[in-house]
């Protein structure tokens, strides 16, 4: 599991977005969004670099936190 910490999601339209961003790179990815804690958890084996810049497009600063599992 791949964990991130991304700053500016306050809404369901926000984690919608950080999803699809996600998902564009990697389509099958589970994805569980924490709008309270700021987080992003997938099982997606895409580089966490690649994620970053995709949910980075969406406009939101996203940074890596440590993997887990």
């Amino acid at each position: 599991m791949q964990t991130f910490k991304v700053e500016g999601m306050t809404c369901a339209h926000c984690e919608r977005a950080v999803t699809d961003a996600i998902h564009s790179v990697d389509n099958g990815a589970q994805v569980n969004v924490d709008l309270a804690a700021g987080t992003v958890g997938t099982n997606s084996q895409v580089r966490p670099d690649l994620l970053i810049e995709a949910i980075s497009a969406e406009g939101y600063k996203a940074q890596s936190l440590a993997a887990q599992g």
